[in-house]
């Protein structure tokens, strides 16, 4: 029997919704949300939109094996783990740090899914992006796929950019969360390709401490796409709000995202979303935006990365 994309039911295009938070000089302004959490209950947000088009890939090329990278609570490998069970395929996972005796949610989901996890040390880990250490390890996988960690592949760009397609109106400012640097360069290498006269300023929002190595993955990922500084849309990085690291916290941002869920009905977490609903919070009581600019904050999902 052969597995199709079609039969994971995926809903896109997602919607757009109109928010008015109480914030501090929110009513001058227009702000909505790209819903990309409600894609899938499973495959949430981003990344569904970087894996399509590399399981299409794998699926076109008769690939039974995928390889990929992520830290115990993996957003990315969640949503893999999800997608190779469904279609049949084998997942090895390359989970950083050692959880023998300390399952987190995620990898037990993964164990039911029935992957195959290895665990390696941080410093093992660094290496993941090594080329000799990706020889070694395509030698131990033979004829298997690899995807980098968090999905951000040159694929990865292609099902990214296909959000600013799906808008049903233009806006001044995109915002959207920064990890491994696919879904923003995806959004650049998307509004890029644009034909209009007015691009939209997209700003990501870091959610660990990275000033110049997001901007570095952001721009080698845009270089396989072979866009050039001159052709790019107008984008930076914000990074005064990933509150001192990946995944780190404070009672602030945790009743923050609570506020949210319940004042605006949308869930939010204090990994990704959480931090860019405060960055885009912060940003429009610093009156950086003029009156009346149209706001789009991109959810990425990855809600199920905040359970314990």
């Amino acid at each position: 029997m052969t597995h199709t994309l079609d039969q994971l039911q995926i809903s896109l295009p997602s919607p757009e919704q109109r928010i008015t938070p109480d914030w501090k000089n929110a009513e001058r302004l227009q702000i909505w949300v790209k819903r990309d959490d409600l894609i899938h209950e499973v495959i949430s947000g981003n990344k569904w939109r970087k894996l399509r088009q590399s399981i299409r890939y794998a699926q076109t090329n008769h690939i039974q094996h995928i390889v990929s990278f992520g830290g115990g609570h993996s957003n990315h490998l969640h949503a893999l783990g999800y997608v190779c069970s469904a279609l049949k395929i084998k997942l090895t996972a390359i989970v950083r740090g050692h959880y023998h005796n300390n399952d987190t949610p995620m990898l037990r989901d993964l164990k039911a899914w029935q992957a195959d996890i290895q665990f390696v040390d941080r410093k093992t880990y660094q290496l993941r992006d090594d080329d000799a250490y990706l020889a070694a390890l395509s030698q131990q996988y033979p004829n298997a796929m690899f995807i980098p960690e968090g999905g951000s592949s040159a694929h990865a760009l292609t099902g990214v950019s296909e959000i600013l397609r799906e808008l049903r109106q233009t806006y001044d400012y995109i915002l959207a969360p920064v990890g491994s640097g696919g879904t923003l360069a995806g959004l650049i290498a998307g509004a890029s390709a644009q034909i209009s006269d007015k691009q939209a300023n997209i700003i990501g929002i870091g959610v660990l401490k990275g000033q110049d190595y997001l901007e570095k993955l952001v721009s080698n990922l845009l270089l396989k796409q072979a866009l050039g500084p001159v052709q790019q849309a107008n984008w930076h990085i914000e990074h005064g709000f990933h509150f001192n690291g990946y995944a780190k916290t404070t009672p602030e941002l945790t009743a923050f995202c609570q506020h949210v869920n319940h004042t605006l009905g949308i869930p939010i977490e204090p990994v990704y979303s959480g931090k860019l609903f405060w960055a885009a919070k912060k940003l429009i009581e610093q009156n950086t935006f003029a009156k009346d600019s149209r706001i789009l904050l991109l959810h990425t999902g990855g809600l199920q990365g905040a359970r314990n």
